[in-house]
């Protein structure tokens, strides 16, 4: 899965790094996304797959807001979908 996370990680820091940091909660974070929260995150030809809701609803107790960069947020994410089995 290590493709899968490059590709993840690759995602969501595009994603995120459109955001207003400091970003103090997921709620912060939905203007960044092209889709709102449905947009969906795909890797791996489609074996790992969700959307930002998905994600959010998962990630909530392994985040710890506030995030002041793009980078500290999609490790704390990257972290939490291996933690969920989602990664």
């Amino acid at each position: 899965m290590a493709d899968a996370e490059a590709e993840l990680r690759e995602q969501f820091t595009e994603a995120f790094s459109d955001a207003e940091f400091p970003v103090k909660n997921q709620m912060d974070l939905v203007p960044a996304l092209p889709n709102g929260p449905g947009t969906r995150f795909e890797a791996g030809d489609g074996d790992v797959s969700f959307t930002a809701m998905e994600m959010a609803a998962k990630l909530g107790s392994h985040q710890e807001f506030p995030y002041d960069d793009a980078e500290s947020l999609v490790d704390d994410v990257i972290e939490g979908l291996k933690a969920e089995g989602m990664l």
